[in-house]
């Protein structure tokens, strides 16, 4: 897999979780086990965030040669540290074990774009 790739994927990945946290964030919660946000903008404003996140992502797959810089910045430690918040959560705080999905994606998209960006340097 190249960088062009990873992005796109990564890209893919975040739209998928933004749209329904920004639309149906009651609804998300509830499938994950967790209860319903309050406040809602609060939800809603981790949705922003991750829809700028894959916005971001389509936009370096256009020039990841040019644009490595937010691969870093989002790809390596955005989603890095995301993955070990939601681990630190879990186990500090018994966030639901549904949770560690998200610590597994962010952490091998993580774990993937820093292997491919040291690869090409």
């Amino acid at each position: 897999m190249g960088l062009r790739r990873l992005a796109l994927v990564s890209g893919v990945y975040d739209l998928a979780l933004a749209v329904p946290m920004l639309l149906m964030a009651p609804t998300l919660a509830r499938l994950f086990g967790s209860p319903p946000p309050v406040p809602l903008i609060n939800a809603q404003l981790n949705g922003v965030f991750t829809l700028a996140l894959a916005a971001g992502y389509f936009w370096a797959a256009g020039d990841v040669t040019a644009r490595r810089g937010y691969l870093w910045v989002a790809g390596v430690l955005a989603k890095g540290l995301g993955s070990s918040l939601f681990l630190f959560d879990h186990f500090a705080h018994g966030s639901p074990a549904s949770f560690l999905l998200f610590a597994l994606c962010d952490g091998t998209l993580a774990l993937v774009t820093l292997l491919l960006l040291m690869r090409r340097q």
